[in-house]
Protein backbone atom coordinates (compact mmCIF):
# COMPACT_ATOMS: atom_id res chain seq x y z
CA UNK A 1 0.00 0.00 0.00
CA UNK A 2 1.43 3.40 -1.00
CA UNK A 3 0.23 6.35 0.95
CA UNK A 4 -1.13 9.43 -0.94
CA UNK A 5 1.24 11.48 -3.01
CA UNK A 6 3.20 13.96 -0.98
CA UNK A 7 3.83 16.38 -3.83
CA UNK A 8 0.46 17.73 -5.04
CA UNK A 9 2.11 20.61 -6.90
CA UNK A 10 1.38 24.29 -7.07
CA UNK A 11 -2.29 23.95 -7.97
CA UNK A 12 -3.15 23.54 -4.30
CA UNK A 13 -1.50 26.86 -3.46
CA UNK A 14 -3.17 28.45 -6.45
CA UNK A 15 -6.53 27.33 -5.17
CA UNK A 16 -5.79 28.93 -1.81
CA UNK A 17 -4.47 32.18 -3.18
CA UNK A 18 -6.99 32.57 -5.93
CA UNK A 19 -6.35 32.19 -9.65
CA UNK A 20 -4.37 35.03 -11.19
CA UNK A 21 -6.78 35.36 -14.06
CA UNK A 22 -9.69 36.01 -11.71
CA UNK A 23 -10.86 39.55 -11.29
CA UNK A 24 -9.32 40.97 -8.10
CA UNK A 25 -11.78 41.61 -5.31
CA UNK A 26 -9.62 43.95 -3.24
CA UNK A 27 -6.76 46.39 -3.56
CA UNK A 28 -3.15 45.61 -2.69
CA UNK A 29 -2.88 47.99 0.24
CA UNK A 30 -1.14 45.29 2.35
CA UNK A 31 1.59 43.82 0.16
CA UNK A 32 4.24 41.80 2.04
CA UNK A 33 7.76 43.14 2.62
CA UNK A 34 9.98 43.30 -0.50
CA UNK A 35 6.87 43.63 -2.74
CA UNK A 36 5.16 46.47 -4.63
CA UNK A 37 1.56 47.19 -5.58
CA UNK A 38 0.66 47.08 -9.27
CA UNK A 39 -2.25 49.22 -10.49
CA UNK A 40 -3.69 49.16 -7.02
CA UNK A 41 -5.04 45.66 -7.58
CA UNK A 42 -2.36 43.05 -6.95
CA UNK A 43 1.17 42.67 -5.62
CA UNK A 44 4.45 41.62 -7.17
CA UNK A 45 7.87 40.96 -5.63
CA UNK A 46 10.62 43.52 -6.10
CA UNK A 47 13.60 42.72 -8.35
CA UNK A 48 15.85 40.12 -6.73
CA UNK A 49 12.94 38.50 -4.87
CA UNK A 50 10.43 35.79 -5.77
CA UNK A 51 7.13 34.82 -4.20
CA UNK A 52 6.90 31.70 -2.10
CA UNK A 53 4.18 30.32 -4.41
CA UNK A 54 6.21 31.08 -7.55
CA UNK A 55 3.53 33.46 -8.95
CA UNK A 56 4.59 36.77 -10.39
CA UNK A 57 1.36 38.55 -9.37
CA UNK A 58 -0.62 37.64 -6.30
CA UNK A 59 -3.30 38.90 -3.94
CA UNK A 60 -3.02 36.27 -1.19
CA UNK A 61 -2.42 38.26 2.04
CA UNK A 62 -0.04 35.66 3.59
CA UNK A 63 2.25 35.42 0.57
CA UNK A 64 5.97 36.10 1.10
CA UNK A 65 8.73 37.50 -1.07
CA UNK A 66 12.03 35.72 -0.55
CA UNK A 67 15.57 36.34 -1.78
CA UNK A 68 15.81 34.85 -5.27
CA UNK A 69 19.17 33.24 -4.49
CA UNK A 70 17.57 31.12 -1.77
CA UNK A 71 14.29 30.36 -3.51
CA UNK A 72 15.31 26.85 -4.49
CA UNK A 73 16.43 26.18 -0.95
CA UNK A 74 13.15 27.42 0.45
CA UNK A 75 11.20 25.38 -2.04
CA UNK A 76 13.10 22.21 -1.09
CA UNK A 77 12.55 22.92 2.58
CA UNK A 78 8.86 23.50 2.02
CA UNK A 79 8.57 20.20 0.20
CA UNK A 80 10.27 18.43 3.09
CA UNK A 81 7.91 20.17 5.50
CA UNK A 82 5.00 19.04 3.36
CA UNK A 83 6.26 15.45 3.63
CA UNK A 84 6.48 15.50 7.40
CA UNK A 85 3.09 17.15 7.68
CA UNK A 86 1.58 14.49 5.44
CA UNK A 87 3.13 11.79 7.61
CA UNK A 88 1.76 13.46 10.73
CA UNK A 89 -1.75 13.29 9.34
CA UNK A 90 -1.25 9.61 8.53
CA UNK A 91 0.17 8.68 11.91
CA UNK A 92 -2.67 10.45 13.71
CA UNK A 93 -5.28 8.76 11.53
CA UNK A 94 -6.55 6.20 14.02
CA UNK A 95 -8.66 4.36 11.45
CA UNK A 96 -5.51 3.54 9.50
CA UNK A 97 -4.15 1.49 12.41
CA UNK A 98 -7.39 -0.05 13.66
CA UNK A 99 -6.70 -3.35 11.96
CA UNK A 100 -7.59 -6.72 13.35
CA UNK A 101 -4.54 -8.51 12.02
CA UNK A 102 -1.03 -7.77 13.18
CA UNK A 103 0.22 -8.61 9.68
CA UNK A 104 -1.79 -5.73 8.19
CA UNK A 105 -0.28 -3.24 10.63
CA UNK A 106 3.23 -4.48 9.76
CA UNK A 107 2.54 -4.22 6.01
CA UNK A 108 1.17 -0.69 6.35
CA UNK A 109 4.13 0.42 8.46
CA UNK A 110 6.61 -1.11 6.00
CA UNK A 111 4.99 0.76 3.10
CA UNK A 112 4.92 4.08 4.92
CA UNK A 113 8.55 3.82 6.04
CA UNK A 114 9.64 3.02 2.50
CA UNK A 115 7.60 5.82 0.92
CA UNK A 116 8.79 8.47 3.38
CA UNK A 117 12.42 7.51 2.68
CA UNK A 118 11.90 7.68 -1.10
CA UNK A 119 10.13 11.04 -1.05
CA UNK A 120 12.64 12.61 1.36
CA UNK A 121 15.59 11.49 -0.77
CA UNK A 122 13.87 12.68 -3.96
CA UNK A 123 13.35 16.11 -2.43
CA UNK A 124 16.95 16.35 -1.21
CA UNK A 125 18.32 15.45 -4.65
CA UNK A 126 16.15 18.11 -6.33
CA UNK A 127 18.15 20.82 -4.55
CA UNK A 128 21.75 19.55 -4.46
CA UNK A 129 23.06 23.06 -3.85
CA UNK A 130 21.47 22.85 -0.40
CA UNK A 131 23.93 20.53 1.34
CA UNK A 132 21.96 20.17 4.57
CA UNK A 133 18.23 20.47 5.16
CA UNK A 134 16.35 20.03 8.43
CA UNK A 135 12.61 20.05 9.11
CA UNK A 136 10.41 18.66 11.85
CA UNK A 137 7.01 18.71 13.48
CA UNK A 138 5.50 17.03 16.51
CA UNK A 139 5.75 13.48 15.09
CA UNK A 140 8.74 13.35 12.73
CA UNK A 141 12.12 15.06 12.25
CA UNK A 142 14.25 14.89 9.10
CA UNK A 143 17.82 15.80 8.25
CA UNK A 144 19.26 15.30 4.77
CA UNK A 145 22.78 15.78 3.47
CA UNK A 146 23.83 15.91 -0.17
CA UNK A 147 27.30 14.90 -1.41
CA UNK A 148 28.42 16.40 -4.72
CA UNK A 149 32.22 16.08 -4.60
CA UNK A 150 32.38 12.26 -4.81
CA UNK A 151 33.99 12.14 -1.36
CA UNK A 152 37.13 14.15 -1.97
CA UNK A 153 38.16 13.40 1.61
CA UNK A 154 38.48 9.61 1.74
CA UNK A 155 38.09 9.20 5.50
CA UNK A 156 35.27 11.68 5.83
CA UNK A 157 32.35 10.67 8.04
CA UNK A 158 29.07 12.59 8.17
CA UNK A 159 27.05 12.98 11.33
CA UNK A 160 23.29 13.56 11.00
CA UNK A 161 20.99 14.39 13.89
CA UNK A 162 17.23 14.39 14.17
CA UNK A 163 15.66 15.25 17.49
CA UNK A 164 17.95 13.56 20.08
CA UNK A 165 19.17 10.71 17.85
CA UNK A 166 22.16 10.66 15.51
CA UNK A 167 23.74 8.72 12.66
CA UNK A 168 27.43 8.55 11.73
CA UNK A 169 28.00 7.22 8.21
CA UNK A 170 31.05 7.15 5.97
CA UNK A 171 30.99 9.32 2.85
CA UNK A 172 31.89 6.40 0.55
CA UNK A 173 28.77 4.56 1.69
CA UNK A 174 26.62 7.53 0.72
CA UNK A 175 28.10 7.82 -2.78
CA UNK A 176 28.16 4.03 -3.44
CA UNK A 177 30.27 4.56 -6.56
CA UNK A 178 27.87 7.13 -8.04
CA UNK A 179 30.02 9.65 -9.96
CA UNK A 180 27.34 10.87 -12.41
CA UNK A 181 25.59 13.23 -10.03
CA UNK A 182 24.82 14.10 -6.43
CA UNK A 183 24.10 11.52 -3.75
CA UNK A 184 22.09 12.01 -0.58
CA UNK A 185 21.58 10.47 2.83
CA UNK A 186 18.45 10.94 4.91
CA UNK A 187 18.04 10.40 8.64
CA UNK A 188 14.48 10.41 9.99
CA UNK A 189 13.19 10.11 13.55
CA UNK A 190 9.58 9.15 14.30
CA UNK A 191 8.47 10.18 17.78
CA UNK A 192 5.25 8.12 17.95
CA UNK A 193 5.62 5.31 15.40
CA UNK A 194 7.11 3.11 18.12
CA UNK A 195 3.69 2.97 19.78
CA UNK A 196 2.40 1.13 16.70
CA UNK A 197 5.26 -1.13 15.62
CA UNK A 198 6.24 -1.82 19.20
CA UNK A 199 8.10 -4.64 20.95
CA UNK A 200 5.30 -7.11 20.17
CA UNK A 201 6.82 -7.35 16.68
CA UNK A 202 10.05 -8.75 18.18
CA UNK A 203 9.87 -12.54 18.20
CA UNK A 204 13.40 -13.79 18.70
CA UNK A 205 13.79 -17.39 19.80
CA UNK A 206 15.55 -17.98 23.08
CA UNK A 207 14.71 -14.57 24.58
CA UNK A 208 12.83 -15.37 27.78
CA UNK A 209 12.47 -11.81 29.12
CA UNK A 210 9.66 -9.49 28.11
CA UNK A 211 10.96 -6.51 26.16
CA UNK A 212 9.77 -2.99 25.45
CA UNK A 213 10.77 -0.36 22.89
CA UNK A 214 12.79 2.34 24.63
CA UNK A 215 13.72 4.66 21.77
CA UNK A 216 12.21 6.45 18.84
CA UNK A 217 12.05 4.61 15.55
CA UNK A 218 14.63 6.06 13.15
CA UNK A 219 15.24 5.47 9.45
CA UNK A 220 18.46 5.87 7.45
CA UNK A 221 18.52 5.74 3.65
CA UNK A 222 20.75 6.76 0.76
CA UNK A 223 20.00 7.69 -2.84
CA UNK A 224 19.78 7.73 -5.78
CA UNK A 225 21.19 4.19 -5.43
CA UNK A 226 19.03 2.35 -2.92
CA UNK A 227 21.75 0.03 -1.66
CA UNK A 228 21.30 -0.92 1.98
CA UNK A 229 24.58 -2.73 2.72
CA UNK A 230 27.49 -0.68 4.06
CA UNK A 231 31.23 -1.15 3.62
CA UNK A 232 31.83 0.37 7.07
CA UNK A 233 29.55 0.12 10.06
CA UNK A 234 27.06 2.92 10.53
CA UNK A 235 26.84 4.13 14.13
CA UNK A 236 23.44 5.00 15.59
CA UNK A 237 23.01 6.82 18.89
CA UNK A 238 19.56 6.68 20.48
CA UNK A 239 18.22 8.70 23.38
CA UNK A 240 16.06 6.57 25.66
CA UNK A 241 12.38 7.32 25.97
CA UNK A 242 12.47 6.15 29.61
CA UNK A 243 15.57 7.22 31.49
CA UNK A 244 16.81 4.57 33.91
CA UNK A 245 20.24 4.67 35.60
CA UNK A 246 20.25 0.91 36.13
CA UNK A 247 21.85 -1.07 33.33
CA UNK A 248 19.37 -3.20 31.45
CA UNK A 249 19.73 -5.78 28.74
CA UNK A 250 19.39 -3.92 25.45
CA UNK A 251 18.91 -5.03 21.85
CA UNK A 252 19.76 -3.08 18.71
CA UNK A 253 17.11 -4.02 16.13
CA UNK A 254 16.03 -3.07 12.63
CA UNK A 255 12.69 -3.34 10.84
CA UNK A 256 12.93 -6.36 8.54
CA UNK A 257 10.36 -6.40 5.78
CA UNK A 258 8.94 -9.83 4.92
CA UNK A 259 6.17 -11.30 2.82
CA UNK A 260 4.04 -11.26 5.97
CA UNK A 261 4.69 -7.55 6.54
CA UNK A 262 7.69 -7.07 8.80
CA UNK A 263 9.15 -7.49 12.27
CA UNK A 264 12.06 -6.36 14.44
CA UNK A 265 15.29 -8.32 13.93
CA UNK A 266 18.82 -8.16 15.36
CA UNK A 267 20.61 -9.36 12.20
CA UNK A 268 23.54 -7.12 11.33
CA UNK A 269 23.10 -4.84 14.36
CA UNK A 270 24.86 -5.13 17.67
CA UNK A 271 25.19 -3.18 20.89
CA UNK A 272 28.23 -0.97 21.47
CA UNK A 273 27.34 0.86 24.66
CA UNK A 274 24.34 1.49 26.87
CA UNK A 275 23.82 3.72 29.91
CA UNK A 276 20.88 5.26 31.67
CA UNK A 277 20.07 7.75 28.91
CA UNK A 278 21.56 6.56 25.60
CA UNK A 279 22.31 3.45 23.59
CA UNK A 280 24.93 3.24 20.83
CA UNK A 281 24.60 0.62 18.07
CA UNK A 282 26.62 -0.41 15.05
CA UNK A 283 24.82 -1.75 11.97
CA UNK A 284 26.15 -3.16 8.73
CA UNK A 285 23.17 -2.04 6.66
CA UNK A 286 20.55 0.70 6.37
CA UNK A 287 16.91 0.37 7.35
CA UNK A 288 14.65 1.56 10.17
CA UNK A 289 16.04 0.99 13.66
CA UNK A 290 15.13 1.04 17.34
CA UNK A 291 16.32 -0.11 20.76
CA UNK A 292 14.53 -2.77 22.77
CA UNK A 293 15.12 -3.40 26.47
CA UNK A 294 14.04 -6.00 28.98
CA UNK A 295 11.58 -5.06 31.71
CA UNK A 296 13.59 -6.92 34.31
CA UNK A 297 17.22 -7.83 34.43
CA UNK A 298 18.75 -10.91 35.92
CA UNK A 299 20.43 -9.59 39.01
CA UNK A 300 23.73 -11.11 40.05
CA UNK A 301 23.14 -13.88 42.57
CA UNK A 302 25.17 -12.90 45.67
CA UNK A 303 25.68 -16.58 46.55
CA UNK A 304 27.13 -17.32 43.10
CA UNK A 305 29.35 -14.25 43.41
CA UNK A 306 30.73 -15.44 46.75
CA UNK A 307 31.28 -18.96 45.38
CA UNK A 308 33.11 -17.52 42.38
CA UNK A 309 35.48 -15.32 44.38
CA UNK A 310 36.20 -17.92 47.06
CA UNK A 311 36.58 -20.76 44.56
CA UNK A 312 38.81 -18.81 42.18
CA UNK A 313 40.99 -17.58 45.05
CA UNK A 314 41.46 -21.18 46.20
CA UNK A 315 42.15 -22.26 42.61
CA UNK A 316 44.79 -19.57 42.18
CA UNK A 317 46.60 -20.77 45.29
CA UNK A 318 46.41 -24.43 44.19
CA UNK A 319 47.53 -23.65 40.63
CA UNK A 320 50.51 -21.72 41.98
CA UNK A 321 51.47 -24.66 44.24
CA UNK A 322 51.01 -27.09 41.35
CA UNK A 323 53.19 -25.02 39.02
CA UNK A 324 55.94 -24.79 41.66
CA UNK A 325 55.70 -28.55 42.20
CA UNK A 326 56.07 -29.29 38.47
CA UNK A 327 59.06 -26.93 38.30
CA UNK A 328 60.93 -28.03 41.44
CA UNK A 329 60.11 -31.72 41.83
CA UNK A 330 62.80 -33.33 39.65
CA UNK A 331 61.55 -36.86 40.31
CA UNK A 332 58.43 -36.31 38.20
CA UNK A 333 59.79 -34.05 35.46
CA UNK A 334 58.99 -35.42 31.99
CA UNK A 335 56.91 -34.49 28.97
CA UNK A 336 53.68 -35.12 30.83
CA UNK A 337 54.76 -32.81 33.65
CA UNK A 338 55.68 -30.11 31.13
CA UNK A 339 52.15 -30.31 29.73
CA UNK A 340 50.67 -30.06 33.24
CA UNK A 341 52.86 -27.02 33.93
CA UNK A 342 51.74 -25.11 30.83
CA UNK A 343 48.09 -25.94 31.53
CA UNK A 344 48.45 -24.71 35.12
CA UNK A 345 50.12 -21.47 34.03
CA UNK A 346 47.42 -20.69 31.43
CA UNK A 347 44.61 -21.39 33.88
CA UNK A 348 46.34 -19.37 36.60
CA UNK A 349 46.63 -16.29 34.35
CA UNK A 350 43.09 -16.72 33.01
CA UNK A 351 41.55 -17.03 36.48
CA UNK A 352 43.59 -14.11 37.79
CA UNK A 353 42.49 -11.87 34.90
CA UNK A 354 38.89 -13.02 35.27
CA UNK A 355 38.90 -12.28 38.99
CA UNK A 356 40.39 -8.80 38.65
CA UNK A 357 39.12 -7.40 35.34
CA UNK A 358 36.01 -9.18 34.04
CA UNK A 359 33.72 -6.33 35.21
CA UNK A 360 35.96 -3.41 34.20
CA UNK A 361 34.00 -2.34 31.13
CA UNK A 362 35.48 1.17 30.93
CA UNK A 363 37.44 2.25 29.01
CA UNK A 364 36.10 0.18 26.14
CA UNK A 365 39.50 -0.41 24.55
CA UNK A 366 40.88 -1.87 27.77
CA UNK A 367 37.76 -4.03 28.15
CA UNK A 368 38.21 -5.35 24.61
CA UNK A 369 41.85 -6.20 25.37
CA UNK A 370 40.81 -8.03 28.55
CA UNK A 371 38.17 -9.98 26.59
CA UNK A 372 40.73 -10.92 23.94
CA UNK A 373 43.25 -12.00 26.58
CA UNK A 374 40.66 -14.17 28.33
CA UNK A 375 39.67 -15.66 24.97
CA UNK A 376 43.31 -16.55 24.30
CA UNK A 377 44.16 -17.90 27.76
CA UNK A 378 41.11 -20.15 28.05
CA UNK A 379 41.62 -21.44 24.49
CA UNK A 380 45.28 -22.11 25.34
CA UNK A 381 44.18 -24.07 28.41
CA UNK A 382 41.99 -26.32 26.28
CA UNK A 383 44.70 -26.68 23.65
CA UNK A 384 47.17 -27.91 26.28
CA UNK A 385 44.50 -30.32 27.46
CA UNK A 386 44.24 -31.61 23.88
CA UNK A 387 48.01 -32.11 23.81
CA UNK A 388 47.76 -34.07 27.05
CA UNK A 389 45.16 -36.31 25.42
CA UNK A 390 47.42 -36.84 22.38
CA UNK A 391 50.42 -37.55 24.61
CA UNK A 392 48.40 -40.07 26.59
CA UNK A 393 47.31 -41.86 23.41
CA UNK A 394 50.87 -42.08 22.07
CA UNK A 395 52.12 -43.32 25.46
CA UNK A 396 49.49 -46.04 25.61
CA UNK A 397 50.16 -47.09 22.03
CA UNK A 398 53.90 -47.42 22.50
CA UNK A 399 53.75 -48.65 26.11
CA UNK A 400 57.29 -47.47 26.68
CA UNK A 401 59.06 -45.16 29.10
CA UNK A 402 57.91 -41.69 28.23
CA UNK A 403 61.23 -39.87 28.66
CA UNK A 404 63.06 -42.11 26.18
CA UNK A 405 60.40 -42.82 23.59
CA UNK A 406 60.69 -41.57 20.06
CA UNK A 407 57.38 -39.79 20.30
CA UNK A 408 58.71 -37.80 23.27
CA UNK A 409 60.90 -35.79 20.89
CA UNK A 410 57.91 -35.24 18.60
CA UNK A 411 55.79 -33.95 21.48
CA UNK A 412 58.54 -31.59 22.65
CA UNK A 413 58.83 -30.25 19.11
CA UNK A 414 55.08 -29.83 18.66
CA UNK A 415 53.72 -28.77 22.01
CA UNK A 416 54.79 -25.13 22.28
CA UNK A 417 53.93 -24.08 18.68
CA UNK A 418 50.58 -25.85 18.93
CA UNK A 419 49.81 -25.03 22.57
CA UNK A 420 50.34 -21.30 22.18
CA UNK A 421 50.21 -20.85 18.40
CA UNK A 422 46.79 -22.32 17.57
CA UNK A 423 44.90 -20.18 20.12
CA UNK A 424 46.78 -17.12 18.88
CA UNK A 425 45.64 -17.78 15.30
CA UNK A 426 41.99 -18.24 16.38
CA UNK A 427 41.99 -15.05 18.42
CA UNK A 428 43.78 -13.11 15.66
CA UNK A 429 41.20 -14.17 13.07
CA UNK A 430 38.33 -13.30 15.43
CA UNK A 431 39.83 -9.91 16.29
CA UNK A 432 40.55 -9.09 12.65
CA UNK A 433 37.06 -10.02 11.45
CA UNK A 434 34.92 -8.52 14.25
CA UNK A 435 37.02 -6.55 16.75
CA UNK A 436 33.99 -4.60 17.97
CA UNK A 437 32.48 -7.79 19.41
CA UNK A 438 35.15 -8.11 22.08
CA UNK A 439 33.54 -6.79 25.26
CA UNK A 440 29.90 -6.32 26.28
CA UNK A 441 28.24 -3.49 28.23
CA UNK A 442 28.47 -5.43 31.51
CA UNK A 443 31.29 -7.96 30.99
CA UNK A 444 34.70 -8.02 29.32
CA UNK A 445 33.99 -11.17 27.38
CA UNK A 446 32.87 -12.20 23.90
CA UNK A 447 29.67 -10.65 22.58
CA UNK A 448 26.86 -13.10 21.83
CA UNK A 449 25.76 -11.19 18.70
CA UNK A 450 26.34 -12.70 15.25
CA UNK A 451 27.39 -16.02 16.77
CA UNK A 452 30.73 -14.53 17.81
CA UNK A 453 30.84 -16.68 20.96
CA UNK A 454 31.40 -19.71 18.72
CA UNK A 455 34.92 -18.42 18.20
CA UNK A 456 35.41 -19.86 21.67
CA UNK A 457 32.77 -22.59 21.99
CA UNK A 458 33.57 -24.08 18.57
CA UNK A 459 37.23 -24.92 19.34
CA UNK A 460 36.28 -26.02 22.88
CA UNK A 461 33.66 -28.48 21.59
CA UNK A 462 36.10 -29.78 18.96
CA UNK A 463 38.84 -30.31 21.57
CA UNK A 464 36.42 -32.03 23.94
CA UNK A 465 35.32 -34.45 21.19
CA UNK A 466 38.91 -35.17 20.07
CA UNK A 467 40.03 -35.86 23.64
CA UNK A 468 37.05 -38.12 24.15
CA UNK A 469 38.16 -40.13 21.10
CA UNK A 470 41.72 -40.31 22.45
CA UNK A 471 40.51 -41.59 25.83
CA UNK A 472 38.29 -44.25 24.26
CA UNK A 473 41.22 -45.45 22.14
CA UNK A 474 43.45 -45.57 25.22
CA UNK A 475 40.89 -47.64 27.11
CA UNK A 476 40.63 -50.03 24.17
CA UNK A 477 44.45 -50.39 24.00
CA UNK A 478 44.70 -51.05 27.74
CA UNK A 479 41.96 -53.65 27.60
CA UNK A 480 43.91 -55.58 24.95
CA UNK A 481 47.16 -55.34 26.88
CA UNK A 482 45.64 -56.47 30.17
CA UNK A 483 44.62 -59.74 28.56
CA UNK A 484 48.30 -60.77 28.34
CA UNK A 485 50.21 -59.54 31.40
CA UNK A 486 53.97 -59.67 31.05
CA UNK A 487 57.04 -57.67 31.94
CA UNK A 488 55.23 -54.54 30.82
CA UNK A 489 52.80 -54.68 33.76
CA UNK A 490 54.33 -51.70 35.56
CA UNK A 491 54.18 -49.60 32.40
CA UNK A 492 50.55 -50.55 31.87
CA UNK A 493 49.72 -49.62 35.44
CA UNK A 494 51.42 -46.26 35.03
CA UNK A 495 49.51 -45.66 31.83
CA UNK A 496 46.26 -46.68 33.50
CA UNK A 497 46.87 -44.16 36.30
CA UNK A 498 47.68 -41.50 33.71
CA UNK A 499 44.44 -42.33 31.90
CA UNK A 500 42.43 -42.00 35.10
CA UNK A 501 43.97 -38.61 35.82
CA UNK A 502 43.47 -37.34 32.27
CA UNK A 503 39.85 -38.54 32.28
CA UNK A 504 39.23 -36.61 35.48
CA UNK A 505 40.84 -33.59 33.87
CA UNK A 506 38.59 -33.92 30.81
CA UNK A 507 35.58 -33.96 33.10
CA UNK A 508 36.82 -31.01 35.14
CA UNK A 509 37.75 -28.76 32.22
CA UNK A 510 35.34 -29.95 29.54
CA UNK A 511 32.10 -30.73 31.32
CA UNK A 512 32.08 -27.41 33.16
CA UNK A 513 31.61 -25.53 29.89
CA UNK A 514 28.88 -27.98 28.87
CA UNK A 515 27.09 -27.02 32.08
CA UNK A 516 27.50 -23.37 31.11
CA UNK A 517 25.82 -23.97 27.74
CA UNK A 518 22.95 -25.84 29.43
CA UNK A 519 21.88 -22.84 31.55
CA UNK A 520 18.44 -22.61 29.95
CA UNK A 521 14.95 -23.61 30.94
CA UNK A 522 13.75 -24.62 34.41
CA UNK A 523 17.10 -26.20 35.31
CA UNK A 524 19.06 -23.01 34.59
CA UNK A 525 19.56 -22.16 38.26
CA UNK A 526 20.85 -25.63 39.12
CA UNK A 527 23.19 -25.61 36.11
CA UNK A 528 24.43 -22.14 37.07
CA UNK A 529 25.42 -23.35 40.55
CA UNK A 530 27.09 -26.51 39.22
CA UNK A 531 28.95 -24.52 36.57
CA UNK A 532 30.15 -21.92 39.09
CA UNK A 533 31.24 -24.42 41.73
CA UNK A 534 33.12 -26.79 39.40
CA UNK A 535 34.57 -24.06 37.17
CA UNK A 536 35.88 -22.00 40.09
CA UNK A 537 37.55 -25.07 41.63
CA UNK A 538 39.46 -26.19 38.54
CA UNK A 539 42.82 -25.29 40.07
CA UNK A 540 42.04 -27.21 43.24
CA UNK A 541 41.12 -30.34 41.25
CA UNK A 542 44.33 -30.16 39.18
CA UNK A 543 46.43 -29.84 42.33
CA UNK A 544 44.55 -32.75 43.91
CA UNK A 545 44.82 -35.09 40.89
CA UNK A 546 48.40 -34.39 39.78
CA UNK A 547 50.08 -33.56 43.11
CA UNK A 548 48.25 -34.92 46.15
CA UNK A 549 47.33 -38.25 44.49
CA UNK A 550 50.86 -38.76 43.15
CA UNK A 551 52.99 -40.99 45.38
CA UNK A 552 56.22 -39.45 44.06
CA UNK A 553 55.00 -35.94 44.78
CA UNK A 554 53.85 -36.89 48.27
CA UNK A 555 57.30 -38.32 49.02
CA UNK A 556 58.87 -35.12 47.71
CA UNK A 557 56.55 -33.05 49.91
CA UNK A 558 57.55 -35.17 52.93
CA UNK A 559 61.22 -34.63 52.09
CA UNK A 560 60.72 -30.87 51.73
CA UNK A 561 58.72 -30.75 54.94
CA UNK A 562 61.45 -32.66 56.80
CA UNK A 563 64.10 -30.28 55.51
CA UNK A 564 62.02 -27.30 56.59
CA UNK A 565 61.57 -28.76 60.07
CA UNK A 566 65.30 -29.53 60.27
CA UNK A 567 66.21 -26.00 59.21
CA UNK A 568 63.77 -24.57 61.72
CA UNK A 569 65.26 -26.73 64.50
CA UNK A 570 68.80 -25.71 63.61
CA UNK A 571 67.75 -22.08 63.48
CA UNK A 572 66.19 -22.32 66.96
CA UNK A 573 69.35 -24.00 68.31
CA UNK A 574 71.54 -21.25 66.92
CA UNK A 575 69.27 -18.60 68.36
CA UNK A 576 69.36 -20.24 71.79
CA UNK A 577 73.18 -20.54 71.69
CA UNK A 578 73.56 -16.91 70.79
CA UNK A 579 71.41 -15.90 73.78
CA UNK A 580 73.33 -18.07 76.29
CA UNK A 581 76.76 -16.95 75.13
CA UNK A 582 79.90 -18.95 74.21
CA UNK A 583 80.96 -19.76 77.88
CA UNK A 584 77.61 -21.01 79.14
CA UNK A 585 77.07 -24.68 79.87
CA UNK A 586 73.89 -26.60 79.78
CA UNK A 587 72.42 -27.33 83.24
CA UNK A 588 72.86 -30.82 84.56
Amino acid sequence: MRWPSLFPGLCFLLSLSGAVDQKPKATCSHCPPNASCVNGTYCTCNPGYVSGSGQKFFTFPLETCDDATSSKTNKGKKELQRIVNQFESLITNNTLWQMEKKQEVASTATSILRDVELDVLKTALKAPEQKVQKVQNSTVAVETRVVTDNCSEEKKTFSLKSQMNSLDIHCKDIVQGNIQGPSAVAFISYSSLGNIINASFFEEKGEKHQVYLNSQVVSAAIGPKRNTSLSKFGTLTFQHVKMDPSIKKAFCVYWKSTEQGGHWSRDGCFLIQVNGSHTICNCSHLSSFAVLMTFTTQEDDPVLTIITYVGLSLSLLCLLLAALTFLLCKAIQNTSTSLHLQLSLCLFLAHLLFLTAIDRTEPKLLCAIVAGALHYLYLASFTWMLLEGLHLFLTARNLTVVNYSSMNKLMKWLMFPVGYGVPAVIVAVSAASKPQLYGTPDRCWLNLDQGFIWGFLGPVCAIFCMNLVFFLLVLWILKRKFSSLNSEVSTIQNTRMLTLKATLQLFILGCTWCLGILQVGPAAQVMAYLFTIINSLQGFFIFLVYCILSQQVRKQYQKWFGEIVKLKSESETLTLSSKLGPDSKPSE
